[in-house]
Formats: C-alpha cells, structure tokens, sequence
C-alpha cells in the first residue's frame, strides 16, 4: 500500500506520521513545494521508526511526481490559510489553482489513486476536484467531517466527564463555523441518549464550542490545529487501505441523497477499499433537515466563486 501526501507542513507531516505509526501502509511519500522541506521532514519521522516501531518507509520529495507513481491513496494538504485582509474569493482563487496542479500531476502517475481532500475550503476544493476530472465520484473524498466529529466528541466526553470511548456523536454539514451540524439530539453515552444525562444549556454549549472548534484553537495556536487534523485523515486512509468498512462523515458528491444536488457536503458514509462504498441516510428531524438545507445553501455559495476562476 504506498500512499502519497501533497503538503509536509504541519498538517501533512502530522498525517504521514499517525499513518506510519498504524503500520498498514508499506511506503508513504511526503512532498513538498519547498526545496529540501519534505525531504527533511520524511528523515525526521524515519528517525522515529527504531522507537515507534514501525516499519512503513517514509520518502520526501521537492514537487517530484514521478516519486508518486502509483499511489493507492493521495492526500492533499496544499494550500493557504486565510490571511488579514484576504477576501474569500482571493483564497479560494489561490487554493483551487493549487488543488487543480496538484490532482492533475497525481493523475499522471496513479490515474487510479483514491484522493482525500483536506484543503480549504474543504467542501468547495472536494466539489472542484469532481467537476474538474473525470473521476469515479467514490474516489474523492473531503475530510473534514471526520475531524468535526471528533472535536463534537470531545467536549460531550468533557461536559459528561467521562472517557471519551464511551461517547458516541456525529457532525453533519459543511466543514464551517456556520455550516457545521453537530447532532446533538442523536449523541449518546453508551447507548444512552444525552438528552437524558445534560441540561438544554450545558448541551447548547457544547453544540457552540463544536462549531468554533478550529477557531478555538487557531486563536490558542497562532496556526491551525495538526494532531486532530492528521488523526482524522490516518482514520480514514486507514479503513481504506484495510477495507474496514467504518462509518465516517466525509465530504462526498450528492446526486438526489437528501434532497440535494450537485455539491460535496459532509454525510455519513462507509468507507472501504473503493473510497465510499455507500452514504448512509439519516432520520433527521425537521429542524436537523433545515440546518442541512441552510448549510447546503452556504457551500454552494462558496462554490459559485469558483465561476470566475480560469483553472485551464
């Protein structure tokens, strides 16, 4: 299994090490735009097998595609956050011409690779990528609901005061402060709905602090965050590379499910060696329904910018 991941900052790097560590994969190549970056970050981690106990061989690359070829699963980290003064449209005309140089030149050497999209913004760079090639839509796979539902996780384990194993909880919707749904009312604790263990208040809390998880730790970091990032997309490689067949919310092509059209919007899916073997349809309830109208509603807004971009 060789898996290949565009970008070796900290998100990337954090993303080939958990994969390493797991073990599964037989090599994984780390590239990088800057000169003798991704090379260094891939000796680094290699120095860490003797300790880790991993035996997956880690190369780096400076933006040498050959080094991919054949590449069963691809993971792009590329791309730019958002700076001060940066308008939405400027980022995402910067983000979609790299993601679109990116997926052409993997395409070159593993035309059959299984891609996983963790640019932002996320929803928008994964619709760009199966409108721009003719690919299999189970192969292009945003990640971003996956991290969403860890950190959703997180603090209901803290509000209950428990050990997270215990805490079952799924977020929904686009990969946002505003587009994000946290599934509140179907979050349990060992079977047991948390409706009946936390008060409305403690709940709506924990609802908020989900939606402003990255935000959070941005203004903590001065950066975005990297372990849960890197954790999130190792969980995901990892059930495709072993065909674990485990349910996630991804960032997938919606034609007709849940009353939506032509966007890439978070979901539950399962996920095996063909990237999504099928998406799952939730009961919602009405307001859950709603909420999933209106963050549709904002991805394909953001998508519409992508309109006045040459990308040829």
């Amino acid at each position: 299994m060789k898996i290949t991941v565009v970008g070796a900052g900290a998100v990337g790097a954090s993303c080939a090490e958990y994969i390493a560590i797991k073990n599964f994969a037989s090599e994984v190549v780390l590239l990088d735009i800057k000169e003798n970056f991704a090379e260094g970050k891939a000796m680094d981690l290699m120095q860490t097998s003797s300790l880790n106990y991993f035996d997956t061989k880690i190369i780096g690359s400076t933006n040498d595609y050959s080094k991919t070829e054949n590449s069963n699963i691809a993971i792009i980290t590329s791309g730019i956050p958002r700076k001060p003064g940066m308008t939405r449209e400027e980022l995402i005309g910067i983000n979609a011409g790299i993601v679109n140089n990116v997926v052409s030149q993997l395409l070159k050497y593993s035309p059959e690779v299984i891609l996983v999209i963790v640019s932002n913004p996320m929803d928008t760079m994964t619709y760009l990528v199966n409108k721009q090639f003719n690919l299999e839509k189970n192969k292009v796979i945003g990640m971003g609901g996956i991290l969403d539902s860890a950190r959703f996780k997180y603090r209901i384990a803290e509000a209950l005061k428990c050990p997270i194993s215990d805490v079952d909880g799924m977020v929904i919707g686009g990969h946002s402060d505003t587009g994000m749904i946290p599934l509140i009312g179907k979050a349990t604790r060992n079977g047991i709905s948390i409706d009946t263990l936390l008060t409305n208040s403690i709940k709506e809390k924990i609802v908020h602090e989900t939606k402003i998880g990255g935000a959070t730790l941005t203004s903590m970091l001065g950066t975005s965050a990297w372990y849960a990032p890197g954790a999130a997309v190792s969980s995901l490689v990892h059930s495709i590379a072993c065909d674990q067949r485990k349910m996630f919310t991804c960032s997938v092509y919606l034609n007709g499910e849940y009353n939506l059209d032509d966007i890439c919007i978070g979901v539950p899916v399962i996920i095996g060696s063909n990237g999504v073997h099928e998406i799952i349809k939730l009961d919602l309830s009405e307001n859950e329904t709603e909420d999933l109208k209106t963050s549709a509603r904002s991805v394909k807004s953001t998508n519409l910018l992508l309109d006045s971009i040459d990308l040829k």
